[in-house]
């Protein structure tokens, strides 16, 4: 199917139909109420080939949510989703519970490998503040209560921040795909495909951010920060609505979507990275994560090496003790760490170079994570303290324009010394986490 006609299923005037049959029958729980457990968020952390990656357009009096799936095989049932409101992450009850048939977006073709589902809500059930879960149901589980863990796979969890709620368009990628996650390789297509009136897209970019701090550093030690970005440029006249654009450019981008028919300017950020990423390929894209690992004189060692490739092999093998196969393990889990933290975090700037991929690529996965209704997140490790001992790190929000899920950690000097001990396993023939 042509790009074009994609383009015009997404529009949003071939959607009334399906628009209306989303809105019918939102049910609430009509069961005893139950006090479920805590959700711990640690599962949504782990590394999977497939990730339940939902978004979201504003379509009138109700909220569509957009899937991406493997066509499913001929005679099977099709695929459901339970869409669960709680008030916050952490409560003990949800506040209603639906199932909906996800349907191909009408006019998708469905002789394509991966097509686009969708279902809707009554947008008067989604209070600004709240949490939406975005689960693919299994019938086989439906008289369970839901456990603890969540699985990336299938679970998804979405903050309703007014942007959300209001926000009436997707991206597309050049296949006709939702575009979910915050970052595009360089060269590939993004369409914005809004509801009613197309509205026009315009866009700057701006350089991506520095790396992250070692958790122990008094942050008002520190030079402050740049208030404004500088613009390194910018569209020289407006993108019509639905047209494909291409960014080939590496950094920040701000798309600026709206402007007509007096439809507020929204912003949108998209963050340009190499053909390689969330992996690394070039000897410049493996020497760069070892910034939390290594000095400043050490990495340029690496970068001026006549042959870099070798001179990491040796970085690595060294840290082994010589030992090939835990030379290979090493740099399997490293670079493991690297990639996911990429899938995870990638807002403003690279995941690993946010504050809570420097974390996860040093600490690798935490154990368990606790999402408070005060926004923040709290990471526990069972064994990271230098006697083994457990410990447990805070990320605050500190949301903004251009970088809409940005946490910061909370430093304390008593980080220091674990620090500097889960670094020396990395470097050194002890086993690395």
């Amino acid at each position: 199917m042509s790009y074009l006609k994609r383009k015009a299923i997404y529009d949003g005037r071939k959607a009334k139909f399906w628009l209306a049959l989303g809105l019918v029958g939102l049910s609430s729980l009509g069961a005893a109420p139950q006090l479920l457990p805590t959700p711990d968020f640690a599962g949504l952390y782990r590394p999977v080939p497939d990730r339940l990656l939902p978004a979201t357009r504003r379509e009138g009096d109700s909220l569509r949510i957009f899937i991406n799936q493997p066509a499913p095989a001929a005679g099977s049932a099709p695929v459901r989703l339970r869409l669960t409101g709680w008030a916050t992450y952490e409560a003990k009850q949800p506040q209603w519970q639906l199932v909906r048939a996800a349907r191909p977006y009408p006019g998708s073709d469905p002789a394509a490998p991966v097509q686009v589902l969708t279902a809707a809500v009554a947008a008067a059930s989604l209070a600004p503040g709240a949490v939406l879960q975005v689960s693919l149901d299994k019938p086989s589980l439906a008289s369970q209560p839901p456990g603890a863990d969540q699985d990336p796979g299938t679970t998804a969890w979405l903050r309703l921040t007014p942007e959300v709620l209001a926000r009436p368009f997707v991206l597309l990628d050049s296949a006709g795909l939702v575009l979910a996650r915050p970052y595009l390789n360089a060269g590939e297509g993004v369409a914005v495909a809004t509801y009613g009136l197309g509205q026009p897209v315009r866009w700057r970019r701006y350089p991506t951010g520095t790396p992250a701090l070692p958790p122990f550093t008094d942050p008002h030690s520190q030079p402050a920060a740049p208030r404004t970005l500088g613009v390194l440029d910018s569209s020289a006249a407006p993108v019509a609505a639905g047209n494909l654009l291409r960014l080939r450019e590496q950094g920040l981008y701000a798309l600026k979507v709206g402007g007509a028919g007096g439809e507020p300017v929204r912003t949108v950020p998209l963050l340009v990275v190499p053909a390689s990423f969330p992996g690394q390929r070039t000897a410049p894209e493996v020497i760069e994560p070892l910034l939390y690992l290594t000095t400043a004189a050490e990495r340029q060692a690496l970068l001026k090496s006549p042959d870099p490739k070798r001179a990491i092999d040796r970085f690595w093998l060294d840290a082994a003790g010589g030992d090939q196969a835990r030379g290979r393990d090493l740099i399997r889990r490293y670079y493991q760490h690297v990639t996911t933290a990429n899938e995870l975090f990638t807002g403003h700037k690279a995941g690993w170079l946010t504050d809570r991929g420097l974390l996860y690529v040093v600490l690798g996965p935490p154990q368990s994570v606790r999402r408070l209704p005060t926004g923040e997140e709290r990471w526990h490790y069972d064994q990271a303290g230098r006697q083994g001992e457990a410990v447990a790190f805070t990320f605050r929000p500190r949301p903004s324009t251009l970088a809409p899920d940005n946490y910061e950690l909370v430093r304390r000097p008593e980080y220091e010394m674990l620090w500097y001990a889960a670094v020396e396993k990395w470097r050194t023939t002890m086993t690395a986490r």
